[in-house]
Parts: structure tokens; sequence; C-alpha cells
């Protein structure tokens, strides 16, 4: 269907959008965070959706041409396979058909989101989009779960182009991540019962690990009972992680095996996919026949066999659990909306005012026969391979009020949840609950500040958050400083790495902008991370324990050292040079794909990356035109709650609120988010007296 030019919008559309723009108030508080007012929930909607692309249209946009299939439109040709890996699971025709028999109230929501959309573009015709220029009520229904990588994109996107197209369009095409990732995308969550806590208080603790800028920070209020804070992922009209006065929600992405992979000799059925692509001459179009088997698409071949891949499908659902979350008011309604099953690719922790805390493992996983290996594809045509539906809340590895007095999960596996004595019990649970086979360097560091403590505070629950401490390279190091001690003294490397050697020896395991020990063991880390990364994977374990458990070869071990001392000289001038002058951060221009400059101001971030344990994350690296590494994904939206008779919260987003680069809340967050120096959040209306920047109607 093609989209309307603004200037074809009807005068009934707009004098529809100017009268629900009057039930609807925008307050902007000293930060550029919008606080937006409605009269009803679809208020609510229309306002919020109106402030994001205020804020930064163009991600809004971005993200609906990634859920809609419509990338290659605004990018060419190289995204066509994208594109169609999305197209396989969301159909435009079906969607309208669900938004149609959708219940009446999610309908006005759906309404409300394209409207607040369309009338920003109404509002704004220097505003040019590159692709969508007209909003429609069911592309929400595209999007409706809100982590940056959803379950399509664990289908292999070259895999995809190698069996619908040929070699060359393979080779060609973009989309899959990178082999060795030093920043693995994920979250930290943490609940603390009233029981350990200074003042009674629940405390939660939100941090989310995502590229930057993914989501904004804002809040949305209405008449109906609506009153949520936190982080929204651009474009969708629900808060996704943060808190309502009584309780609140946080996301972690989760190890369970429920993306499978089926066999069958022949598929079902076919149709064909027409996807669109922008050439330098126009719009060009290449049609697809897709095929499909009961279990879902096709998406590749394994000899003479065909994959076909099912998942978690069910976007009406999954967009009422998504919305409806945000208005529970203690642990029975989350519980109760849980019940949809939708929430597929995310654990969640959990805290509310009636003191409860929890940690629930993923909401979706199918019901299978355990006989089955369900990490391998299986035999499709075996009826055994069939669903039994989805295990139940009891079935499923979750963690309620347990006697630890908390729950946290970043990322790692459900039994570790609340501690030993309190966590799920593996062998109570069929294996394809859970992928992991060992605790994470960050599940170590979590449990070593959680352990035996009491009297939280809000201060105290943010700095252990920012803890310095490095567990990976505590479990990495012994064996490289072993195999140094056992060279002769005749070898070259003695004298060459004595140094540095001595530095790691003396060092406390703690990231800091001074430390010259964090800028020796990353750089050690990655290259021997680089070279035994093959043997690790085919033992079955990570980096962090192929290393530690001595099986990396003294080459590797010693030679990685020489290459991070050569480096670090090389782009530096001195090996010795502190973390700080190496990690930055940066924000120069909003481009999704980010540019960094050392001729430009940056400040230094103290904390690494995630994968060596660091639970405050900044993934980053250098680029092509830089010596010096810069961030591009990490801590994002941070907060922390406490619930009592009100609610109290503090936050940071990384940068700042507005895309633009003119604006005074594009980077003034930037030193707060780097030292982890929260801000007080303003969420009662009467808290933005005194901290109210603008206040106006959309």
């Amino acid at each position: 269907m093609l989209a309307l030019p603004l200037q074809a919008q009807g005068t009934a559309d707009v004098a529809r959008w100017e009268r629900q723009a009057r039930n609807v108030t925008i307050i902007r508080d000293d930060w550029g965070i919008a606080h937006v007012y409605g009269k009803t929930d679809a208020d609510a909607v229309f306002g919020m959706e109106f402030a994001q692309a205020e804020d930064d249209f163009n991600r809004i946009e971005m993200n609906y041409l990634n859920s809609l299939g419509r990338l290659a439109e605004a990018a060419g040709e190289s995204a066509i396979f994208q594109d169609l890996r999305q197209r396989l699971f969301v159909d435009p025709d079906s969607l309208r058909a669900e938004y149609r028999t959708s219940p009446p109230w999610l309908k006005k929501l759906m309404d409300a989101f394209a409207d607040g959309l369309n009338y920003f573009l109404y509002k704004h015709p220097d505003v040019k989009p590159r692709v969508i220029r007209h909003f429609e009520p069911w592309m929400a229904l595209s999007f409706t779960e809100g982590s940056i990588g959803g379950d399509i994109e664990r289908i292999s996107v070259r895999e995809l182009a190698a069996f619908y197209g040929d070699s060359a369009s393979a080779a060609r095409t973009s989309g899959d991540a990178d082999d060795l990732d030093f920043d693995p995308s994920g979250s930290n969550g943490i609940a603390i019962a009233p029981r350990l806590t200074a003042n009674g208080h629940a405390l939660l603790w939100i941090n989310p690990h995502t590229s930057f800028y993914f989501r904004s920070e804002l809040q949305m209020v209405s008449d109906d009972g609506l009153d949520a804070y936190g982080a929204a992922t651009w474009g969708q009209f629900f808060i996704y992680q943060g808190f309502n006065p009584h309780a609140g929600w946080m996301h972690t992405s989760s190890g369970v095996d429920n993306i499978d992979e089926f066999l069958t000799a022949q598929p079902g059925r076919s149709r064909p996919i027409t996807v669109a692509y922008r050439t330098d001459t126009g719009l060009a179009r290449k049609t697809f026949t897709v095929h499909y088997t009961a279990h879902g698409p096709v998406v590749r071949k394994a000899g003479d066999r065909f994959v076909s891949v099912s998942l978690m499908n069910s976007h009406v659902n999954a967009l009422i659990q998504s919305y409806t979350r945000t208005k529970a008011r203690d642990l029975a309604a989350f519980r109760h909306i849980m019940e949809l099953h939708t929430n597929s690719s995310n654990n969640t922790v959990f805290a509310d005012a009636s003191g409860n805390i929890a940690y629930f493992h993923s909401n979706y996983i199918p019901r299978r026969d355990t006989s089955f290996d369900w990490n391998k594809p299986v035999n499709g045509d075996d009826p055994r391979t069939t669903y039994r539906g989805v295990l139940s809340f009891e079935e499923t590895p979750n963690v309620v009020n347990p006697p630890s007095g908390w729950v946290y999960n970043s990322n790692n596996w459900p039994w570790s949840a609340a501690g030993e004595g309190s966590s799920p019990r593996r062998e109570n649970f069929p294996r394809f609950v859970e992928t992991g086979t060992e605790e994470t360097a960050r599940g170590f560091h979590a449990l070593r500040v959680l352990m035996s403590k009491s009297n939280w505070t809000m201060a105290s629950l943010t700095a252990a958050a920012f803890d310095s401490y490095l567990p990976a390279f505590e479990r990495m190091l012994p064996p490289l400083l072993m195999t140094y001690d056992q060279l002769p003294a005749t070898d070259s490397l003695k004298a060459k790495l004595a140094e540095p050697i001595a530095a790691l020896r003396a060092w406390d395991y703690r990231w800091g902008g001074e430390s010259v020990p964090t800028s020796v063991a990353v750089f050690w880390g990655e290259r021997v991370g680089r070279r035994v990364l093959p043997a690790a994977r085919t033992a079955g374990i990570s980096i962090m324990q192929y290393v530690a458990t001595s099986r990396a070869s003294s080459a590797d071990l010693l030679g990685a050292l020489a290459g991070a001392v050569d480096a670090l000289t090389s782009d530096f001038g001195t090996w010795k040079t502190p973390w700080g002058e190496i990690n930055r951060f940066q924000r120069i221009n909003d481009s999704i794909a980010p540019h960094f400059d050392d001729a430009q101001p940056s400040i230094p971030v103290p904390f690494t990356s995630s994968v060596w344990g660091s639970l405050a994350s900044f993934g980053a690296r250098p680029y092509a035109n830089t010596k010096k590494w810069y961030g591009s994904s990490g801590n994002s939206f941070v907060a922390v709650v406490e619930f009592g008779d009100s609610v109290r919260a503090q936050a940071v987003t990384a940068g700042g609120e507005n895309g633009d680069p003119r604006s005074p809340h594009f980077s003034d967050e930037a030193e707060r988010y780097a030292t982890g120096r929260l801000r007080d959040v303003y969420f009662y209306r009467s808290q933005l007296a005194g901290h109210t920047e603008r206040e106006y109607h959309p």
C-alpha cells in the first residue's frame, strides 16, 4: 500500500489530530525528558509518540523499516535479505487483519500511535522521512516486544541469502553479527526485599545493555490509571524497562532454548514475497518464492533436507502483554499478565511496593519431548517433535520472594538467581529451559556484591552496580603469570614482558580511569580471546573458562600479551597508558552507525565491556580512523527505584535525550553517565515545579 504524501492528508485527519492534541500536555523537564499527560490512555500514547518524534524521528522510522522488512528501501540492495527474513514472519496483510480483529481498547491505542506520528510529520514539514511518510495503526503489531535483538534476528541472514539467492548475494548481504563480540548485548537486573533495605522498602536496579540511543526516557500518564516511567524503544507506545507508582520491571536477555529448527523432506506450501530496494534510479523490486512447513518458514537447507524455524509469533497478545504490564499494581497483577506467554526473549526482574521481589525466566517456552536435543535441528516429520503447548509458570525456573532476600539476572543462567539455597535447581527442569553451561563473569560479580549484605539503600545499590571488580581477569591471569614464570631466562619475552607482567601481578583486578593494568589486561584479553575462540567453542565453554583452566597454549598466552604491549605502544606511545585515555565516550552526531574522531572532544569512561565481568558495561573499540576506543553500546538507560508509600528513583541516559546535536540535551548527561552519578527522577507532577523547561500541547 502506497503512503499518502504529507500534503494529501485529509482535513478530517488534521481536525481529529488537533482535537486529540488538546487533550495532551507535554512537560519537558530540565533534562529534556518528556512527561506526557493525557485524559485517556490513547491520549497518552498520542502524546508520547509525538514527543519521541520530536526527540529523534529518524530512530523511530529506522525501527519500523527494520520491523516491517522495508530497510532496503532506504539502505539499498545489501539489506534485501534482512528484509526477507523479517517478511517471513511479518506480513502486512496479516497484520492488517489482526488489527481489525484486535480488542477495541487496543485498536484505540494503535490508532493513537499512528496519529501521533502522522501529526508530528504534519506539524514538521521540514522533517523528511527516508521511506515512511504515513504511519498506519497496524504497523504497531510489527514491533511488539522492545528487545534490541528480537527472536527473528537469531536467523542467519547469510544462510537465508544462500538459500533464496545465490553465493554472490550471500556475500553481498548484511545483517549478521561479528563472529566474536567483546560486548555481548544483555542487561543487569537486581531486586532487594524490604527486610534487607535500610528503609524497609523494596529496591529495583534497572540496567539494560544496548546500543546507545536505542530507547528514549519518558513518562506517560493518563486519567485512566496509566502512570509509567522508564525506557521506551523508539516508536513503541509502552515503557519497556521501568516502573509505575507501585511496581517495576527490568528485562534481561534469556538463555532459554525457545527457537527451534525442524528438518523436513519437503515444504508444505509456498508463497511469493516481494521486497523493494533503493537504487540510484529509484525503487526496484525482487520477488522470492518462499517455502513453509507446518513448523514455520524455511530458512536454509541441511544436506537434502529443508530447515524451518519456529518462534513465538503472536503479535496481538505480545503487544497486549507489553502494554498492560506497565499498569500492573503488584506481583499478582504482573503474574496474571504473564499468562499470555509472549515475553519470549526476556527474563524479568520485578519488585513492588508491597515488598514482593521476583525473577521470572523466559515467558515463552514450548513444552517438548525431552528425548530430543532441541539445541540442534530435529526431525519435523516425526510427530513426537510437535509442540505440546507452553510450560506453565510452575514448570519454569522462576523465583518469588526467596529466603535470600534478593534476586538478580545478568543474562546468566537462573540457577544462581537468588543465591545458594534460594535458586531453582537445574535437575528439576528440562534442559531446554536454559542453554548456559557455566556461570558467567557478570554472574560471579553479582553474587559477590549481593551475598551477605543488608541495609541496602539506593546509593549503595548504585555503588554495587558500578563496582569495579573484573572477575574474568582474576580467573584468566594466573595461567598467564605461571606461563611467564616458567620461561627460561634467555627467552626474549622474559625481558620484554617483565614490566607488564609485574603490573598485572600487582593489580587488584579492578577497572579505573587511571589504571594501566586495566589497559594491558583488556588488550591482552581481546587478543588471547581471538586466538582460543575456535577451541573454546569446540569445548563448549567460554573464553574465560578455557583460559582459566589452563587450556590455552603458552604461545597463545604470551603471544597475546606481546601483541597487546606492541599495540599499546604503537597507538599511544607507551604501553603504560591509563585506561581512561583509551576508553572514551563521544557523541558527534546521531547517525545510526556512529562516527568518532580523535580530534574531537571526548570524555574518559573507567568501566569496561561486560564480557570481563563489569556490571557497568561500556562496549568500546577503535575505528578505522581512530586510535582511541569509543563506546557504542553497554549501559544505556540506568535507574534505581525505591518502592514505598511513594516511589523514588534516580536515573541516567547515555549521552542525552535528544538526537539533534544542536539541542542542549544532546550530550548533557555524558559526564553523569561516565561516572555513574545518577540524577533525580521527577516522577510526580509536583516534583516538576522548578524543573520545567517547557509545557505545551503537541
